[in-house]
């Protein structure tokens, strides 16, 4: 582009110049810069400056050679077959003005491509779980709770009503204070196991009480679904997507068709069983046997052999989870 440039530099001619429709053509000298074609009147005085890559010609290979400048068909210039050198001289150096104009356009639209595709990523990837754990860390505890009471109530629809024979409920209160758990619901159908929910609400099958002789099973499978959901809220955001998490930012709610899907996803599939270091800790943390629970999982004890072998309180709790006649009244609670 320089040898371009150098070949042609100071080159300049004659041609008639007309800036908009109502006005008349006038004589001009054009001149051509580095990158620009001055428009100068007889007394050398610059009328106007074009960039060299936004010229345009308004009638290729026809005579004489009307030009303008892009974007702005109303002004033009006519250069006369006489000066075929300025003609040439303006058609070569324009194109090669514009090519790393166009190579640079190029790599603009790549560039704005991968930042595009940059931004979609984070937006895909990344932007639901920080709005997530932003819903997490700021929604108060009772906005939980409220969430966990809905889901219990909603989970009733899959399940029937809890089981709430009137002698077994000092047992259920018991054993919710001395797990930490705020509310428990014993389900008749559907669930086998225990999943927990938003607010420090548990959902525990029935077979977890009726199946066994004593009440460590079902405390059992309380702790082992809270260590699997460390925050069960987190499992219904994820459920719902962005939505979800801007609408708990916003509201404090959460509409009841997610609330219901996400239950219903509980029940069918409950989460996977925390590691067997995170359960280790947390049955010792709540004063829980471990052994009963691994033996109700696998009465082999193959596959939960790392969690009899190290767990705690082999022999008597320090404090029992159920006085036996709480434990009696618990085994009939999905009687009639």
């Amino acid at each position: 582009m320089s040898t371009a440039l150098d070949k042609f530099q100071r080159l300049e001619g004659m041609a008639l110049w007309r800036a908009t429709p109502d006005v008349q053509r006038r004589e001009v000298i054009v001149s051509l810069g580095e990158a620009t074609l001055v428009i100068k009147d007889a007394q050398d005085r610059a009328l106007t400056h074009w960039s060299l890559p936004a010229v345009r010609r308004l009638n290729p290979g026809q005579q004489p050679a009307v030009f303008f400048p892009d974007g702005d068909s109303d002004e033009t210039l006519e250069i006369d077959a006489a000066h075929d050198d300025l003609v040439e001289a303006i058609e070569k150096l324009r194109k090669a003005v514009a090519r790393p104009t166009n190579a640079s356009g190029r790599l603009r639209m790549s560039v704005l491509a991968i930042s595009v595709a940059t931004v979609a990523s984070l937006a895909v990837f990344w932007l639901p779980d920080a709005l997530a754990n932003h819903a997490l860390r700021v929604v108060p505890n009772v906005a939980r709770q409220s969430i966990g009471q809905d889901m219990q109530q909603l989970a009733t629809r899959l399940t029937g009503q809890p089981c709430s024979a009137p002698l077994a409920v000092p047992a259920v209160d018991a054993l919710q204070k001395r797990l930490q758990v705020r509310s428990i619901s014993i389900l008749p159908n559907a669930l086998r196991e225990a999943v927990a929910l938003p607010g420090n609400v548990v959902l525990l099958g029935r077979d977890t009480i009726e199946d066994y002789e004593e009440p460590d099973v079902a405390a059992g499978y309380i702790v082992a679904a809270q260590t699997a959901s460390p925050d069960p809220l987190r499992g219904v955001l994820e459920t719902g997507g962005i939505r979800a998490s801007l609408r708990l930012l916003t509201s404090g709610t959460l509409p009841e068709d997610l609330l219901l899907k996400h239950i219903e996803r509980l029940i069918s599939t409950p989460p996977t069983a925390a590691a067997d270091t995170d359960l280790i800790a947390a049955f010792e943390e709540k004063r829980v046997r471990l052994q009963p629970y691994a033996l109700a999982r696998d009465p082999s004890g193959e596959s939960t052999l790392p969690l009899i072998e190290a767990a705690p309180f082999t022999e008597d709790l320090p404090e029992p989870i159920l006085i036996d006649r709480y434990w009696v009244a618990l085994q009939g609670i999905c009687g009639s």
